[in-house]
């Protein structure tokens, strides 16, 4: 069922994509960009680049959360190589690579495997945090109390899932879970525990997602104008749509559902061509920032070595 949900939900955002980009075709050929929209789409790689690395670091501190001692440079390297893995089917492998990285670094299977499964949870918290915050205009016609009253819901959700009573909670079930087999690794995770709210690395996926929404609103400016009043609204769309691809199955990095959400968003306040052409602009900046994060970080592991 899983398999054929993935399908199925890759088969529909790629049928929308697609004929978002046919019915749109003449106008996306025809637009243009000069040298300071050039100059923008640069500025706006360099700050999706920056994002990564940020979100490289904050790893580090959810692994400091759960007491656990690693070299900060050492881990944002491991980061930043295993990211563009999150692109191949199943959407695990990078936090696979990062488990084995952090084990092979001496850290707890258990912490290494919470690290991985807390960082998701921080970016979708703070992902709400900003639509409820800048999302008041995504609602179209009549829902929009009925949209932000969802928002606001699925926010104290997830913020109360991070308190540590229920991260402790957590915890000591995947112990349980994991204890039926008779493996010594399973202890690492029973001395696992959260003293505090996880407060510093949820302020730095804020700070991560509002440098992705740059990165964004960047691309967006390099194609068309903006106004100022327009920025809420771009930084609450990028982040909705950016949490769907997170948390949807089938999505590998969230390609195409970010897309045709993105899209289906914003198409109603610009120009569908400039949107689309946006979006596919900036999953190509994406990619290329997260590459270029894997060469410089295997480059730097190799002039430390």
């Amino acid at each position: 069922m899983k398999k054929v949900l993935r399908w199925f939900i890759l088969g529909v955002t790629l049928f929308f994509l697609g004929k978002a980009l046919k019915d749109n075709w003449l106008e996306v050929s025809s637009i243009h960009i000069d040298a300071a929209g050039w100059a923008s789409l640069v500025v706006a790689t360099g700050v999706t680049l920056l994002a990564h690395t940020w979100a490289a670091w904050i790893w580090t501190w959810v692994l400091q959360e759960l007491n656990q001692s690693v070299s900060s440079p050492q881990f944002i390297q491991v980061y930043l190589k295993t990211n563009i893995a999150k692109y191949l089917p199943g959407n695990v492998w990078h936090y696979y690579g990062r488990i084995l990285a952090a084990k092979n670094a001496n850290v707890s299977v258990g912490g290494a495997t919470l690290s991985v499964l807390l960082e998701p949870l921080l970016m979708a918290t703070a992902a709400l945090i900003i639509v409820v915050l800048f999302g008041s205009q995504l609602a179209v016609n009549n829902t929009n109390l009925v949209i932000q009253i969802l928002q606001i819901v699925s926010l104290f959700v997830v913020l109360g899932a991070l308190h540590p009573w229920v991260l402790n909670l957590l915890i000591r079930f995947l112990y349980r879970l994991k204890n039926k087999k008779s493996d010594p690794e399973n202890q690492s995770i029973s001395s696992l525990s959260i003293e505090r709210y996880p407060l510093r690395p949820l302020l730095g996926e804020l700070v991560f997602l509002g440098l992705r929404g740059t990165g964004f609103i960047l691309t967006m400016y390099a194609l068309g104008s903006l106004k100022l009043s327009q920025i809420p609204l771009l930084l609450g769309a990028f982040s909705f749509a950016w949490v769907l691809g997170l948390v949807v199955p089938g999505a590998p990095g969230g390609l195409g559902v970010f897309e045709a959400t993105a899209i289906g968003i914003l198409q109603h306040r610009f120009p569908a061509a400039l949107v689309i052409s946006a979006i596919a602009l900036y999953r190509l900046i994406s990619i290329f920032a997260e590459i270029a994060g894997a060469v410089f970080a295997s480059l730097d592991e190799s002039l430390a070595s």
